[in-house]
């Protein structure tokens, strides 16, 4: 019995510190095709921020997933990620995949991170327009 209640304490210690582990991320986004009521899938989001000379430096880019989202944008490890960044949604291919024409061969939404709170900044998208907001 002592044994089974021993396995049993360092199982659960072992799953805190997992969990207490869990990278966080900052910044997440998602598209939403309003013409189909369907996630987009598979478009690449390039995330630049703006450098004191006002020029802009890519951080990263990515593509969303099965569900049109990219979680993990602006890994939280202590730095100070505050600043103005660019979302830059690579929209002409995704719409060509779908033998579509579209008016924005891509779309930039510029924001700025005032805290270390977390942002999400989604758009809804058709081929002729397009939406955006700050999501939670």
């Amino acid at each position: 019995m002592k044994k089974i209640t021993l396995i049993v304490l360092v199982f659960i210690g072992i799953v805190q510190v997992s969990l207490a582990q869990e990278t966080k991320f900052q910044l997440s986004s998602h598209i939403l095709d309003i013409t189909t009521g369907k996630p987009a899938t598979n478009v690449k989001i390039t995330l630049s921020k703006m450098n004191k000379n006002q020029i802009w430096t890519m951080i990263e880019e990515k593509n969303t997933d099965s569900n049109g989202r990219i979680k993990d944008f602006l890994k939280q490890d202590g730095k100070d990620n505050t600043g103005i960044y660019k979302l830059t949604f690579h929209t002409s291919s995704y719409f060509k995949s779908l033998g579509n024409k579209s008016f924005y061969p891509f779309i930039e939404v510029v924001f700025e991170l005032v805290d270390n709170e977390h942002y999400h900044v989604p758009i809804t998208l058709s081929p002729f327009g397009y939406s955006t907001y700050r999501g939670n």
